[in-house]
């Protein structure tokens, strides 16, 4: 089964929802790392989450949405974009005893970040108060766009999946519409959304409701690590720190904490990353 973003419409409800399979995309997040289990299922969670966000909030560009406090984990994070290219990773720096949100972050909250091709970069932020993801993310959508929204996170070791609804902010649809919409979606089951076609399952939730289903959109895991960018950042030290890094290990090791993938560089390949080409062609003549 394809990882995919279903958008869809309810014609006579002034309702929207999204339908999110992951699994594949999830399970290239977690198979680079050893988290512990409870931190796997968070990952897979705000892996879905943050693929519905990038249509709810309709923009061309990168978002972040970002997990962060005190306790025994420091950050949870999920990169994407509009194109559906996601990866994450989790910083984890004691035992993990919970699996709730109020408990794993301690004066926790969620950042998500928005980085539009053109114009303005956008934050907003929301409290880790509530203990599950998807109660946090109704909240941030209550208190940032005063929209009905409800959002069935699911994930297990090896699947990633969900479903959100959200009352379109034209007001001409009902609470009575909206209500029972959000009681046929929350007979969804965990085996239903990890196992069938996306359109099996909305026939099956809505089959007496008018669906507009748009084209799907596939998700895929995509590390934006390059040995040029870890070159890049190298530069940003200045030649003389790198010479030290240098004088001391011998090498310089630039570590990508998204993919675990390692970039080294010897002594002649910094002296290259600070060669002038202007200076020694100046030399020549």
């Amino acid at each position: 089964m394809k990882d995919q973003l279903n958008r869809y419409l309810f014609d006579n409800a002034h309702v929207r929802g999204e339908l999110v399979q992951a699994s594949s995309t999830y399970q290239e997040i977690i198979n680079n790392h050893q988290y512990p289990q409870v931190i796997n299922l968070l990952l897979g969670e705000l892996l879905v989450a943050t693929s519905m966000l990038t249509a709810l909030l309709k923009f061309e560009g990168n978002i972040a949405v970002q997990l962060q406090g005190d306790g025994p984990v420091s950050v949870v994070v999920v990169n994407g974009d509009d194109q559906q290219m996601l990866r994450g990773v989790a910083r984890v720096e004691g035992e993990v005893t919970s699996n709730k949100l109020t408990e794993i972050f301690t004066k926790g909250y969620m950042v998500i970040t928005i980085t539009p091709n053109q114009g303005e970069r956008y934050q907003g932020i929301v409290a880790l108060d509530k203990d599950t993801l998807a109660e946090c993310l109704e909240a941030y959508f209550e208190q940032s766009e005063q929209l009905k929204t409800h959002f069935w996170l699911r994930s297990d070791e090896e699947n990633a999946a969900g479903m959100m609804i959200q009352a379109l902010p034209d007001e001409s649809g009902t609470d009575d519409d909206y209500d029972n919409l959000r009681q046929l979606t929350a007979t969804i089951k965990d085996e239903e959304l990890f196992t069938l076609e996306a359109n099996t399952i909305l026939n099956r939730l809505y089959h007496q409701e008018e669906v507009r289903v748009f084209e799907p959109q596939d998700l895929s895991f995509s590390c934006s690590c390059s040995r040029e960018r870890s070159g890049a950042a190298i530069i940003s030290v200045g030649r003389e720190e790198a010479e030290s890094i240098i004088q001391e290990q011998g090498k310089i090791t630039m570590h990508c904490d998204y993919c675990n993938t390692e970039y080294l560089f010897s002594g002649t390949d910094v002296a290259n990353l600070f060669h002038d080409p202007e200076e020694n062609s100046q030399k020549i003549h």
